[in-house]
């Protein structure tokens, strides 16, 4: 489980989840993992910040209703809060509210920003696009019901981490495309360890397929859920396969060094700058996918999470101070 390229405290997380002995994702059933996921998700992640403001709502999706939580860290009459509209990881199959708990409390917080997180619809039961009209609806709906809750409707970001690091692409390509159906351009995109090619076979996934959390197996049960591999060229599941990249939001890219996923989130970021985009590259050595929901156990997550937060701060214009070490006991269950 060692790697000459990862840090001592990442190496030492790899061996911790190594011994554990639990089984891979893609050897269970879907339901399966999603369960065993939401046991694990938070293990490494800091304990879920108090906050203000945690709602849970019901919002209107294209097969009827979707949940979504809101956390604010002011209360609603404090003034109107910039959102950031965000998509959960899990490689469209596994993932919930839940699982990205503790990670949306930490980018409210640290970024002065709401953050309204969504519960899209997974793969298989639901395959793609079910996850990509989800989102798109949000964003629609987010831009609509925004001032009635107390959020600023110029001042939308759209973000998500792996899987929902590529729904954030993607929502954010097609919100260019609608932008004049929507009234407000993009503030930001925010790209956490995204996926952004049509078929994992760069360089970084044969190095990396084994032993750096995120393996190939892994990956291949995820993709095999969500699509058939003839419809993988799809710009809505490869943004890299997109024809025009012009004029996009900023886009501000989390990415870390030892993950199979490197590779396409540099490409990624190279052809928006190449297209006269804004484009903000960190790039974390020695770590491996889905680091930033370690902070716990490794620094790297909790400087991640500043540079998200900076980011939203630039882009919404907010006052760039970050706490630092946002962190708290677990409070009670989020309000109904």
């Amino acid at each position: 489980m060692s790697s000459t390229l990862l840090t001592p405290r990442m190496a030492a997380v790899l061996e911790r989840i190594h011994r554990a002995n639990r089984p891979a994702f893609h050897s269970l059933t879907p339901k399966q993992a999603r369960i065993a996921y939401l046991m694990g998700a938070e293990i490494l992640d800091l304990p879920r910040a108090p906050l203000t403001r945690i709602d849970n709502l019901r919002i209107p999706g294209p097969a009827g209703e979707m949940a979504a939580r809101l956390y604010a860290p002011t209360a609603r009459e404090a003034g109107t809060l910039p959102v950031l509209l965000y998509f959960h990881g899990g490689g469209f199959v596994i993932g919930n509210l839940e699982t990205h708990d503790s990670l949306c409390r930490q980018l409210a917080l640290r970024s002065g920003a709401a953050v309204l997180a969504l519960d899209y619809r997974l793969a298989p039961e639901h395959p793609f696009p079910a996850a990509v009209d989800d989102c798109w609806a949000a964003l629609r709906w987010l831009m609509q019901a925004a001032p009635s809750l107390g959020l600023d409707p110029a001042r939308i970001a759209v973000g998500g981490d792996s899987a929902g690091g590529t729904l954030a692409a993607v929502t954010a390509l097609h919100a260019r495309d609608i932008q004049s159906e929507l009234g407000h351009p993009l503030t930001l995109q925010l790209l956490i360890t995204p996926g952004a090619t049509a078929h994992a076979d760069t360089d970084s996934h044969r190095k990396f397929a084994q032993g750096h959390l995120l393996e190939a197996d892994t990956i291949a049960w995820f993709f095999n859920q969500y699509l058939p591999d003839a419809q993988r060229d799809d710009w809505r599941f490869a943004p890299l396969n997109a024809e025009d990249h012009e004029g996009l939001a900023p886009a501000c890219f989390i990415l870390a060094e030892a993950d199979p996923l490197i590779d396409e989130g540099v490409a990624y970021a190279d052809l928006l700058r190449a297209h006269g985009n804004a484009v903000q590259l960190e790039l974390y050595r020695g770590v491996t996918h889905d680091f930033i929901k370690m902070g716990r156990s490794i620094p790297e997550a909790e400087v991640a999470l500043d540079a998200c937060a900076q980011a939203l701060q630039r882009a919404f214009h907010l006052p760039e101070t970050v706490p630092g070490a946002v962190t708290g006991p677990h409070p009670e269950t989020a309000s109904p």
